[in-house]
């Protein structure tokens, strides 16, 4: 099959897909509070009026103040009403965080990601550490599922990033230092303990700073025992992962950048090489998430390849509706592959719009 009847086809189960999530959360006996409170200020029936991905520009732009407050059941589905609920948490530094409900969703979008990784690297039954944020956050149960889902164990760190970027607003940079050393301390115990520890989550800054402790101790990732590292965070730009791979890394040792967040789930990208001069290129997990590169002056406008926009969130699974929602990225939009037959994106990066700014922390 040609990658043009294959977009093509990929196309075809979007659009299903986008009918059957508008008619789960718009139906009176399945449908979320929220939406179908919604529903009665639109000038259209989503029961009637979407029928495919196109459609969905006839909602307005979501707003993430919907999700700031509660109450939070407000958006849990009623066939799910008697189910057991998660909350995961996003932002929060300053204001009310906002608040996202989850059932099954983080364990279904990392059993996805699992398949993208080559097992050469990431050997099922391996132990994990995962070096990031904890607390309300998606991604520690997330990739605890993850590495359960392959056969192993997950050991994970206790770091709070809202603490970290309250630091750097204030300018404590010795109090910052200070609270990434005792986050690398807690890994650096975890990975002289004799876990057997192959594979690992963490952020670009993270894993810098522990490349540069393992150095300063004549050790290295590899000779930690670490082959596969999944990696994610805005800060993960083509020249820093060079120079990762090529300084800290080495030949052995694979490194899987993504990009995602508590309302998209996980965009995944294939390893950089210099061949494709480190380029990260990144793509949503279709038909559940839709990442679209729009014009930053018309959101409605998506860009031409190889051009520069905003990116533009749309969520779409049974436990959670987000249609066309800004985030705070950009990037440029690239054409899809054959592994992921629909638009991609690449260079992401803090929206211009408030990258004076945005606190990056330990992402």
């Amino acid at each position: 099959m040609s990658l043009e009847q294959r977009v093509r086809q990929a196309r075809e189960r979007l659009d299903a897909h986008v009918r059957e999530i508008v008619h789960w959360h718009f139906s009176p006996e399945t449908g979320t509070p929220f939406w179908l409170e919604k529903a009665k200020e639109l000038p259209f029936d989503p029961l009637k009026d979407i029928n495919s991905f196109d459609d969905l520009r006839k909602f307005p732009f979501f707003e993430d103040e919907w999700l700031r407050g509660g109450p939070v059941r407000r958006w849990v589905p009623k066939a799910y009403a008697q189910r057991p609920i998660y909350v995961f948490e996003t932002g929060g530094t300053t204001g009310i965080p906002k608040s996202r409900i989850v059932v099954d969703d983080f364990r279904i979008d990392y059993e996805q990601f699992s398949d993208t990784l080559p097992e050469k690297y990431f050997p099922k039954g391996s132990n994990w550490l995962m070096l990031g944020p904890s607390g309300p956050r998606r991604l520690r149960l997330a990739v605890e599922h993850l590495c359960q889902y392959r056969g192993g164990i997950c050991f994970c760190i206790d770091l709070d990033p809202r603490w970290v970027v309250k630091l750097i607003k204030k300018g404590w940079m010795e109090h910052l230092r200070a609270y990434q050393d005792h986050c690398i301390d807690q890994a650096m115990t975890i990975l002289s303990a004799g876990h057997e520890i192959r594979c690992m989550f963490t952020t670009p800054k993270l894993l810098d700073a522990l490349c540069k402790r393992l150095e300063s101790e004549n050790s290295s990732i590899e000779k930690a025992g670490i082959t596969g590292i999944f990696c994610g965070g805005t800060e993960m730009t083509s020249q820093w992962i060079r120079f990762m791979i090529e300084e800290y890394l080495g030949p052995n040792v694979y490194i899987a950048p993504t990009y995602g967040n508590t309302l998209m789930g996980l965009a995944a990208a294939e390893m950089p090489t210099a061949e494709q001069n480190y380029k990260i290129t990144y793509y949503a997990p279709e038909p559940r998430a839709v990442v679209q590169v729009v014009d930053f002056d018309d959101y409605d406008k998506v860009v031409p390849y190889g051009q520069t926009g905003r990116v533009l969130l749309t969520t779409l699974t049974r436990e959670f509706f987000v249609p066309r929602f800004a985030e705070r990225d950009e990037g440029e939009r690239e054409l899809p592959s054959e592994k992921y037959p629909w638009d991609g994106v690449s260079g992401v990066r803090p929206w211009r719009g408030i990258a004076a700014q945005t606190t990056v922390g330990v992402y």
